[in-house]
C-alpha cells in the first residue's frame, strides 16, 4: 500500500519529534513480518482467517496449552503448519530501521508479539519477545534444549532424546501465562518511561499490546500506529499511518537523515 500524500505529511511530523527524542519503544506484531513473505494469520492476507480448523475446533484452541497437553499431535500439527508457512523467510526493510534506531538513539527497545526472531537476527539487542521464539525448543520433563534454524527434521510428534518426553517450542500457546523474564524486563523499562511509543503492524489485541500506547497517552507522550488497517485501538493514536511497515519506517528514516 503506496504511501499516501497525508501519510508523508505525518511521517515528516514524527521525524520533527523523533529529532528531539531520546528513548522510543516498538511495539511490533505479524504485519512488520509481512513484507518479508510471512503471513499476518488474522487480517489482512491472514493464514487463519476460516473460524474453524480441519478437525472443526478454533484455531486458538488447537494452538493452546491446554491442547498441547491433551492432544499434542493436533498442536504440533499446527505448529509445523506455521513454521513451513514461514521457512526461507528472513528480516525485511522495517527490521532493519529498528535496528538502526537502537544504535543512534540512547535507548530503543521492541516489544514484539513476532515469534520468528527476526528482530534479532536484524541486529536489535534490547527485544522483548513476549510470546517466545519458535526456534527455541525445550523438553518440559528435563534441561533439554536446543535452537533449530528450521523445522525440517522435527517428527511430527517429536520426542526429548534425553528422557523421550513431547518437547515444543518456547512459544507461549494460547491460555498460557506470559514468560516472567519478559514481563518483569516489559514493566521496568515501561516505569522508565518512553519519549514517543509506535505500534507496527499490529492489531493490538492484547491488554499488556495496549497498555503501553495508553501509558504514553496517559503521561502525554506522542505515540504513533502504522498499519493497512484499524486497529482495536487506532482512536487512541496521536498518528495513524495507513501504509505497510517496511515503507513507511524506510520513509521515516530517510526523512530523519534529510538535511533540516
Amino acid at each position: 500500500m503506496a504511501l499516501s500524500s497525508d501519510d508523508r505529511e505525518k511521517i515528516g511530523d514524527v521525524a520533527g519529534i523523533l529529532r528531539e527524542a531520546e528513548s522510543i519503544l516498538f511495539i511490533t506484531g505479524a504485519g512488520i513480518s509481512a513484507d518479508s513473505g510471512l503471513p499476518t494469520y488474522r487480517g489482512i492476507g491472514g493464514l487463519y482467517n476460516h473460524d474453524r480448523t480441519e478437525e472443526g475446533i478454533r484455531i486458538e484452541d488447537a494452538l493452546s496449552g491446554d491442547m498441547m497437553r491433551s492432544r499434542p499431535h493436533i498442536t504440533w500439527k499446527y505448529l509445523l503448519q506455521i513454521e513451513r508457512a514461514c521457512r526461507g523467510a528472513r528480516f525485511n526493510c522495517a527490521h532493519e530501521v529498528i535496528a538502526a534506531f537502537e544504535r543512534e538513539y540512547p535507548r530503543v527497545w521492541v516489544l514484539t508479539q513476532n515469534i520468528d526472531g527476526f528482530h534479532r537476527d536484524a541486529g536489535s539487542k534490547n527485544v522483548i519477545d513476549i510470546h517466545g521464539d519458535l526456534h527455541d525448543l525445550s523438553c518440559p520433563g528435563c534441561a533439554w534444549r536446543e535452537r533449530v534454524t528450521d523445522y525440517r527434521e522435527v517428527e511430527r510428534v517429536p520426542l526429548c532424546p534425553e528422557c523421550g518426553r513431547i518437547i515444543r517450542p518456547e512459544v507461549v500457546l494460547f491460555g498460557e501465562r506470559l514468560p516472567y523474564r519478559q514481563v518483569s524486563v516489559l514493566q521496568e523499562e515501561l516505569e522508565r518511561g518512553f519519549d514517543i511509543v509506535f505500534s507496527v503492524g499490529t492489531t493490538s489485541t492484547f491488554p499488556y499490546i495496549a497498555e503501553p500506547v495508553f501509558m504514553a497517552r496517559y503521561y502525554g507522550r506522542p505515540t504513533v500506529e502504522i498499519n493497512p488497517g484499524r486497529s482495536e485501538i487506532s482512536d487512541a493514536f496521536d498518528f495513524a499511518i495507513r501504509a505497510g511497515a517496511a515503507e513507511t519506517l524506510d520513509a521515516l528514516w530517510a526523512e530523519l537523515k534529510r538535511e533540516v
